[in-house]
């Protein structure tokens, strides 16, 4: 057991050094790498290590963006307070974390997004990371159905995932053209975004959409 331990501490410290040197070398060169074997010894480890962690580049671009997502929520469920928040607060804190987190890498990520002139391209490294933010979407929906002893008054798991998908797509656009102070802008739109998808479920959706609506026309049209 003990030697499975250390094998897999081993693996990760291997897989985190091989990421580092990728985003490095990405940053600095403005290209991707073409060849494992090259990239490899340039960075001083053998062909195995790297196939030991990832069997492509780009399995290392989307472990990068799993590993943004995972690393957020260490940070959240860390913080002071958290078991105590509400279900809108918990994704209100974890998207100010994630974003953060991106706005560290923001070199990185704004260059991976346009590698391909066609968006879909782009997105297929945040497979993972889609899975997981549905994943964390269903377990506060799911949290909240619990409390409910009516089964019409229950959310769906489903729909409310998609939805908080297809907002982070938002939101990642979203801060990926803002260009105000400290993405100052960024941080309304996920106040804004975070409680008109909750409101979506609630009583009062209506007055929710409208405001983000015209937040986002006022940014778009300004």
């Amino acid at each position: 057991m003990a030697a499975k331990q250390v094998t897999k501490k081993t693996q990760k410290n291997t897989s985190d050094t091989i990421i580092d040197a990728y985003m490095k070398q990405v940053m600095e060169s403005e290209m991707f790498p073409k060849s494992i074997y090259k990239f490899c010894k340039e960075h001083n480890f053998s062909e195995k290590e790297f196939y030991d962690s990832f069997a492509s580049f780009d399995g290392i671009q989307k472990e990068i963006w799993n590993s943004f997502f995972t690393n957020s929520m260490q940070l959240v469920q860390k913080s002071k307070g958290y078991d105590s928040l509400t279900n809108k607060e918990k994704m209100l804190t974890f998207f100010y974390t994630f974003f953060e987190i991106l706005t560290a890498n923001r070199s990185y990520v704004l260059f991976v997004l346009k590698e391909h002139k066609e968006i879909m391209k782009n997105l297929v490294q945040l497979k993972g990371l889609r899975k997981y933010v549905k994943g964390f979407a269903s377990e506060l929906i799911a949290e909240a159905n619990e409390e409910k002893s009516l089964s019409f008054l229950k959310q769906s798991e489903t729909v409310f995932s998609e939805g908080a998908w297809i907002q982070t797509l938002f939101l990642l656009k979203f801060w990926m053209d803002d260009d105000s102070p400290a993405f100052e802008n960024t941080d309304v739109a996920i106040e804004k975004s975070v409680r008109a998808i909750f409101d979506v479920f609630e009583t009062q959706p209506l007055e929710s959409l409208l405001d983000f609506g015209k937040f986002l026309w006022k940014e778009k049209m300004a």
